[in-house]
């Protein structure tokens, strides 16, 4: 007797089994329609080849292992569901503060340029070098020693204008070690969003960045 095809569970008797949307992925509506071809299955086998016990129990196995696959996907959506609204909601709180990026681009306040920096080690003098648009070295600040980590920095600008601007480098030592420190970018998150699941951030300056390119958060 041939079995009962499992793969087309959700399309059987589907006048007299499926009344909403939702049924082919329910896993009591799977087990209903598969009880019911199962019995319909019995009435109808041959006498003279009837399904032995070793089929029926295998059938059986087979409804089990569906019904336990799709209560596992119904349960992975609604964890789904709910870890994106803990981020909506934590994204939501992020809105205003600074985030710390890659980059070597000063933020402004008014006349005050902010930035920061992270040293893999600690460094007896770390200087940040403040770049113009034509590449002239404009200003130097010099930060003194610091330690491993990230550390922020604010420029006051003066009479100069933050357009005039382009970048800043950072120059680290320990004694005569050159240490290698990374130029972060320190801007304000104007909004947060949600792109395929994942949280995007826009910055004051209309740049969109990814939640995990931020290393931190003033």
């Amino acid at each position: 007797m041939t079995p009962i095809d499992l793969s087309n569970l959700g399309n059987t008797v589907g006048s007299t089994t499926s009344t909403s949307s939702n049924s082919a992925t329910d896993p009591e509506a799977s087990q209903d329609r598969f009880l019911k071809l199962l019995v319909a299955q019995i009435n109808n086998q041959d006498p003279l080849n009837p399904m032995d016990n070793a089929q029926m129990t295998t059938q059986m196995a087979q409804i089990n292992t569906v019904s336990g696959i799709q209560e596992l996907n119904a349960t992975l959506k609604g964890m789904a569901s709910q870890m994106s609204a803990t981020q909506s909601l934590q994204g939501a709180s992020l809105i205003g503060r600074e985030v710390l990026i890659d980059g070597k681009e000063l933020s402004f306040e008014g006349t005050v340029g902010k930035g920061a920096l992270s040293l893999p080690s600690g460094a007896s003098q770390v200087y940040v070098d403040i770049v113009g648009v034509n590449g002239a070295l404009i200003d130097t600040v010099d930060m003194g020693a610091q330690g491993a980590g990230q550390h922020a920095f604010e420029w006051n600008a003066g009479a100069i204008p933050p357009a005039s601007i382009a970048s800043f480098s950072v120059r680290a030592s320990q004694g005569t070690q050159v240490i290698e420190a990374t130029p972060l970018s320190r801007i304000k998150v104007a909004s947060v969003g949600m792109t395929n699941g994942a949280m995007t951030l826009q910055l004051q300056n209309g740049r969109s960045v990814a939640y995990d390119q931020a290393r931190a958060f003033m």
